[in-house]
């Protein structure tokens, strides 16, 4: 797959996904770090674009990869939820966690679907 190609792809997917306030239902938050996500907006659009880079890796690595990568979100979530309503906690694994996926992405750039 070449770097044209990539980028349609991500873009396709950034146009399918849906804008969001965060990539929870707000209405709906019930831990405090939910509603800490919901209340300040820097952390709320850091979970909107880890969110996004997450759903859209998820479509572009194969099957192994996309399990390694599920396994480590879920790790991260419990890591993130020990925050609680700390807003600098949150803001530190918000860009913890995207720097990885970037790096995901990096790879697919450069390698194509690993």
């Amino acid at each position: 797959m070449n770097r044209n190609t990539t980028f349609a792809l991500v873009f396709a997917s950034l146009i399918s996904l849906p804008a969001a306030a965060a990539s929870f239902n707000c209405e709906r938050a019930q831990t405090p770090t939910e509603h800490a996500i919901c209340e300040h907006r820097n952390v709320n659009d850091a979970d909107v674009k880890m969110a996004t880079t997450y759903k859209i890796i998820n479509r572009l690595v194969p099957m192994g990869t996309r399990s390694a990568i599920r396994d480590e979100q879920v790790r991260w979530l419990a890591l993130r939820d020990r925050c609680g309503q700390s807003v600098e906690c949150l803001t530190q694994v918000y860009q913890m966690r995207q720097q990885k996926l970037e790096q995901y992405m990096q790879r697919v750039y450069q390698q194509g679907p690993f």
